[in-house]
């Protein structure tokens, strides 16, 4: 498929978010200080919470530091933020911290201007869209509740992270949420920034579109031989309606 025939008879769309709907820039810059600055409260808080006690649990794990206390805990989850780290107990408190902070109001997501219009405009054809990002489920719900144009989770049937699906460069992943959609892996389009998860989802039989922005940390490393866009206006989707 050439770069400039950008056209898909598919009956779902998997949506990544940091670099493919909405900046990098605005995660870093924003959304990063923000849980940066609320970790310690969190974890004195609200450590017996179910889902914190959990996220810190794995901490400990993931370190080898079973006795790990509060700080030494906060001063790991810092760490992985300098280093941009997928660990999943990091994305679960960053998706605690962000979801009320969106709720506060303190917070709005931020989306590429093309990308909210076409949204509307598949999902108004039937075309499902799920997302499928590193950030947890929470903050990815939070994100499309709180956009600049209002709640938008409306237009997603589902949300994945790398807790329910498992890592974003590994195929089985992409396995697993075919099978939880129930649509047929040749019937699914994953659009990335990243050139792993685009082999991964390919490898796991899906279609795979790069999506480079100007910007954005991988726009110079490109996508590899997948299809690239610049934009969503350049996607064309279609659907015949044959998910299985």
């Amino acid at each position: 498929m050439s770069v400039r025939d950008l056209r898909f008879d598919v009956d779902a769309v998997v949506l990544d978010i940091e670099g493919t709907t909405s900046a990098t820039g605005f995660v870093v810059d924003v959304l990063y200080p923000y849980s940066r600055s609320r970790f310690g409260a969190l974890l004195a808080e609200r450590g017996s919470d179910p889902e914190v006690a959990r996220a810190v649990a794995q901490v400990r794990e993931l370190t080898g530091e079973p006795e790990a206390d509060a700080a030494a805990v906060e001063k790991t989850l810092n760490s992985w933020l300098d280093q941009d780290r997928k660990a999943t107990p990091l994305k679960t408190l960053q998706g605690i911290i962000w979801s009320e902070g969106f709720a506060r109001g303190d917070l709005v997501s931020h989306f590429y201007d093309d990308v909210v219009p076409r949204l509307h405009a598949w999902h108004a054809t039937g075309v499902q869209l799920y997302v499928y990002s590193s950030g947890s489920v929470a903050a990815q719900r939070a994100w499309f509740t709180n956009s600049p144009e209002g709640d938008l989770t409306s237009l997603v049937s589902g949300l994945y992270d790398t807790e329910n699906a498992g890592p974003k460069q590994e195929p089985e992943s992409y396995r697993r949420i075919a099978e939880s959609t129930g649509v047929a892996p040749d019937r699914l389009l994953f659009l990335s920034d990243r050139p792993g998860e685009l082999d991964a989802a390919r490898a796991a039989g899906w279609w795979a579109v790069g999506v480079r922005r100007p910007g954005e940390p991988y726009y110079e490393q490109g996508v590899g031989d997948h299809a690239q866009a610049g934009t969503f206006d350049e996607i064309t989707i279609t659907t015949s309606g044959s998910s299985t």
